[in-house]
């Protein structure tokens, strides 16, 4: 037994090299968890968001297609890259599913997931073609810098909302102000915090995801005290029932009737605009997830980075084709690379409990927003910390850190002030980086350095401003 279970541990690190990457199999495997915890909220958010209030798609299919594709996918990007990378139906794009083109175009949920099919072919085809790989080699590294601290900023903004430590006050005209801090949610969010920070200032290498188990626990206890009001429904609350049937009845519902409802125009903008949201979302995480783990090289460039492109378009294609809405590879991966998960064995494992989930459903839904809400902002300060890694050596290192980008020249700091703080602020990496690139164009232009701009990323530029006018053209009656 001891030699079966010997020769199983060399075959993997073989395969997954974790001496390589300086881990293990034991701290990928916790990663993996940390990573689907932080990222399992997707399993009923999805199918609420797509279930437009028992109007939309049926939760029990809607459900199962989400962790089908979200599992499949991320076992190929473990396998195929050996990255520690996740995906799962995107936030924002499934929206714009649900909201935009079933409510306000009128589609039916299989003619829009139609066109979430066609956007993952087409972005399939520009990988094939070595079209995405050389946008993605052409972005300055300053910018690259950047989209690194913006999506840090993004995802700590993330869990400073889900957490209710800031909050969007009705009427007043604030945007963002400091909430209340009453109630037992935003109470398990502060008691998450300030463990997890003890914790990691302790050098704990599990201080994440025991973060997130300790304040699940607290939470499930308070919710009880409170006659199971303090969360929503099925949150921080031991199930009745374990186990769930899985319900397959969305996989194939899609065609292609969009182009006879809303015109061929209009169906190829919505494609296009579709695409380049999933093509600069992908990207973005990438870049930062990468940064983070030490992918990337001195460019800023990821080596091999076809691999998780190509998989990232297919999981767009497979979302499509199963009603699951586009599928992305997730900033939430940043979890459990500041675990400590650098192979793809992580994302074996996190499709795993995927796959797992279609069955034991009631389980996933335990955690709530607040035990997770802690994890976003510490990876997020993380990920911004990688920039300065190795600047000042040790902590009694008087020497200054070296800033990660020049802000005092305006063609890279301003870019990088509005990739930074477009992002959180609309909750949109691609929003953050379309600003940045037209704002980077235009400044080389204006400096008479046209030419230092990449002709790749002209095109890009120009898709941008295309996008960012979309609503213009429908406003106008144009598309």
């Amino acid at each position: 037994m001891q030699a079966v279970e010997t020769g199983s541990s060399n075959g993997l690190e073989r395969f997954f090299k974790f001496k390589q990457w300086n881990t293990s199999l034991k701290r990928d495997t916790l990663a993996g968890l940390t990573t689907f915890i932080v990222m399992s909220y997707i399993i009923f958010v999805n199918p609420s968001i797509l279930g437009l209030g028992g109007k939309g798609l049926p939760f029990a299919a809607a459900l199962t297609s989400t962790c089908l594709v979200a599992g499949v996918m991320t076992i190929l990007m473990g396998l195929v890259t050996n990255r520690a990378y996740a995906i799962a139906p995107g936030m924002g794009l499934n929206a714009v599913v649900a909201f935009s083109l079933v409510l306000g175009q009128g589609l039916t949920f299989p003619q829009a997931m139609g066109l979430i099919f066609l956007e993952g072919v087409a972005i399939t085809i520009l990988v094939l073609t070595g079209f995405r790989e050389a946008i993605f080699k052409a972005i300055p590294i300053e910018l690259k810098k950047a989209i690194v601290i913006g999506i840090g900023f993004f995802i700590l903004f993330i869990g400073l909302v889900d957490g209710g430590i800031v909050i969007s006050p009705p009427g007043d005209g604030t945007v963002v102000t400091l909430g209340s801090f009453v109630g037992v949610p935003v109470a398990c969010t502060l008691f998450g915090l300030v463990i997890t920070i003890i914790m990691l200032t302790r050098k704990w290498r599990g201080a994440i995801i025991l973060g997130i188990l300790a304040t699940t626990v607290l939470a499930t206890i308070l919710n009880y005290v409170y006659d199971k009001k303090a969360f929503g429904p099925g949150t921080a609350v031991i199930p009745s029932k374990i186990f769930a049937a899985p319900d397959f009845s969305l996989v194939g519902q899609f065609n292609f009737g969009a182009f006879t409802k809303l015109g061929v125009a209009a169906a190829v903008l919505w494609i296009f605009s579709l695409m380049l949201s999933d093509f600069f979302d992908t990207m973005g995480t990438l870049v930062g997830v990468g940064g983070q783990a030490g992918y990337l090289d001195e460019k800023g460039d990821l080596p091999q980075v076809n691999r998780p492109l190509l998989i990232d378009s297919l999981a767009a294609v497979a979302g499509g084709a199963v009603s699951a809405s586009s599928a992305t590879t997730y900033i939430e991966s940043g979890a459990g690379v500041a675990q400590g998960g650098r192979t793809g064995w992580v994302g074996v494992i996190v499709g795993a409990l995927f796959l797992a989930a279609m069955f034991i459903s009631p389980i996933a839904g335990i955690v709530p927003a607040s035990a997770t809400a802690p994890a976003l902002i510490i990876v997020g300060y993380l990920m911004m910390a990688t920039l300065t890694k190795g600047e000042a050596e040790a902590e009694h290192d008087l020497s200054e850190p070296k800033a990660a980008i020049n802000f005092s020249n305006i063609a890279f700091g301003l870019p990088a002030v509005l990739i930074m703080t477009i992002m959180p602020l609309t909750y949109s990496i691609t929003n953050g980086i379309g600003f940045g690139f037209i704002c980077y164009t235009l400044i080389r232009v204006v400096q008479g350095k046209a030419k230092e701009v990449s002709w790749m990323l002209w095109i890009a530029t120009v898709g941008f401003i295309i996008y960012f006018l979309v609503p213009l053209f429908q406003a106008k009656g144009w598309v």
